[in-house]
């Protein structure tokens, strides 16, 4: 996919399946702006000294000044949104802090970044959205346990596709990617009696969302894509 004079930004950009997803894009000659938490993300990211990296040190995406922060210097054919939290729990055992937690690092953060790339897409003529739901957002009921981590990632893919219907005319084609557990070390270490062998890998679901995000896809917008492997 040629990503050739295209600019990309993508929040998450530092984690597992952003490292996947940056790389993919640099591979197609994109350029990438890339806000960051914490420090340690940037002296983990693989690609930290690439000249066509951009890393932009923000606190909170779920604050509408730190988003705006971040595209105030871009100009995006894209924007990849990966950046979020989990976190189990029960309703029984979740509070309203708890909740509001999950809401806002997964479906504040998605929405504002969302509203930011729209406006400066609509001042360029187009562009691609790419947001990153989950399998629950798909399957309620798989998210028994993590009702909370369900409920925001749900609200991510209803946005996605009603944002998708709002822009189309714009030129903008808005989808998302609905992961199941992915292959990473983390979800290995947390998790390790499970097959490993048929979660997705994270290069798997980048493959995914960079199509969604190229020149190519000139048609696929409202979509929630099931990325799932064989688990």
């Amino acid at each position: 996919m040629d990503f050739s004079g295209k600019q990309v930004v993508v929040s998450g950009g530092t984690g597992a399946l952003g490292v996947a997803v940056v790389s993919k894009l640099l591979t197609g000659g994109a350029t990438c702006i890339i806000p960051y938490v914490h420090e340690a993300e940037v002296q983990r990211f693989p690609n930290r000294s690439d000249a066509k990296v951009t890393l932009v040190a923000v606190s909170d995406l779920s604050d509408e000044a730190q988003v705006a922060k971040v595209y105030s210097r871009a100009r995006p054919w894209a924007s990849i949104h990966i950046a979020g939290g989990f976190a189990p729990g029960k309703v029984a055992e979740t509070d309203k802090a708890a909740l509001m937690a999950q809401i806002e690092s997964n479906l504040i953060s998605c929405f504002l970044c969302c509203r930011a790339a729209v406006n400066a897409m609509l001042a360029s003529g187009g562009g691609r959205i790419v947001n990153v739901a989950a399998r629950p957002a798909l399957e309620w009921r798989s998210g028994a346990g993590m009702s909370a981590y369900t409920v925001a990632k749900t609200g991510v893919a209803a946005l996605t596709v009603a944002l998708a219907e709002e822009v189309a005319k714009d030129g903008i084609l808005v989808n998302a990617v609905a992961p199941s557990i992915m292959d990473t070390a983390a979800n290995r270490k947390a998790m390790p009696k499970a097959d490993f062998s048929v979660w997705p890998k994270v290069e798997e679901v980048a493959a995914t969302i960079a199509f969604l995000a190229s020149p190519e896809n000139h048609v696929t917008r409202g979509a929630i894509v099931p990325v799932y492997g064989k688990s």
